[in-house]
């Protein structure tokens, strides 16, 4: 049984870069095993995450999916990851979220209305917005 966070006013930054990361990648009803790992891949090398325990992972997801499930869930995990984010990480959790839904090789109609969302909540410039994406198709193209 995997554990919630009960208190959610004590998540940390990691956490939150982790919330956005699940809620992306489960914005299509589908975590797909290549967004799975990528997240976990993130996690693991990423400067960002260091000292961050693994385990919490499985937690954090869980949290995000049981806020789904509320009426105004995606309002709440967005007003939780602005409490628990500092403003200066913003841009790095936008940039997270494009490389977890393009992990994939494809993205989904609501996979892109979900990231405008983000774009959008965490005030992110257009311009940089579209470099961050760019960066992140980049690095995620199948050789097909």
């Amino acid at each position: 049984m995997v554990n919630k966070i009960k208190d959610l006013s004590i998540m940390s930054s990691q956490d939150a870069l982790v919330s956005i990361m699940v809620a992306v990648s489960a914005s299509d009803d589908k975590v797909s095993k290549r967004e799975l790992l990528s997240i976990i891949r993130i996690v693991e090398h990423l400067p960002i995450f260091s000292g961050y325990d693994k385990r919490r992972i499985k937690i954090i997801a869980q949290t995000v999916f049981d806020i789904f499930e509320e009426e105004d869930g995606l309002e709440a995990l967005f007003g939780l990851i602005e409490q628990s984010l500092p403003q200066r990480l913003f841009e790095t959790a936008y940039a997270l979220a494009c490389d977890v839904a393009a992990a994939d090789g494809m993205l989904q109609e609501i996979e892109l209305r979900f990231l405008q969302e983000i774009r959008y909540e965490l005030n992110i410039d257009r311009l940089h917005g579209a470099a961050i994406e760019r960066g992140a198709r980049a690095r995620h193209l199948l050789d097909t």
